[in-house]
């Protein structure tokens, strides 16, 4: 059996769960989240726990699998996830008009990301930019779209980067 399987999710309050025939729902105060039922693991709650088994030894990895992507969508529902990008260079600028974020990033025209359904953006700062939501996929997917816009550059470091992301820096040519 898998070890990730084996592990079992402590459901926090307030967080529904439901399997149908086809789809498994988790409902939490942060939104709805489901999930096309993976064939072969069969899922037991008891007080508080979810437990994942395999229904045979062909469906094992599936079933660790299905833990992790469900350990993270319960997690989602109850807390939410998020991910901080920064802004690093002169001029780069970031604002909210209405849902959507406006991006000085350099260019001649400003770059406007029209934010997703289930995704809230923020900017705190001008050269901070807040990305969270429910689904831990698509944060990050939101995320690595913003900042392909400018990616940060190893001569100067100018560009967009997670927060804490270490660019390694190359050295100018000399004359």
């Amino acid at each position: 059996m898998s070890r990730v399987a084996k592990k079992p999710i402590q459901m926090p309050k307030g967080v529904d769960f439901n399997v149908s025939s086809s789809h498994v729902t988790v409902k939490g105060p942060k939104g709805t989240l489901s999930l096309a039922k993976p064939t072969g693991v069969e899922f037991n709650l008891d007080n508080g726990l979810l437990q994942l088994s395999a229904a045979d030894s062909d469906n094992i990895p599936m079933a660790g699998t299905a833990r992790a992507i469900l350990a993270n969508m319960i997690q989602g529902v109850a807390e939410g996830f998020t991910r901080k990008l920064e802004l690093v260079g002169v001029g780069y600028r970031a604002a909210m008009q209405g849902k959507d974020l406006a991006l000085s990033l350099g260019f001649s025209h400003p770059t406007v990301y029209i934010t997703p359904e289930g995704i809230t953006l923020t900017t705190p700062t001008q050269t901070e930019i807040l990305v969270s939501g429910a689904d831990k996929q698509q944060v990050g997917e939101v995320a690595a779209k913003i900042r392909a816009y400018r990616k940060p550059e190893p001569y100067k470091g100018k560009g967009i980067r997670y927060s804490g992301e270490k660019i390694i820096m190359k050295e100018a040519k000399k004359a």
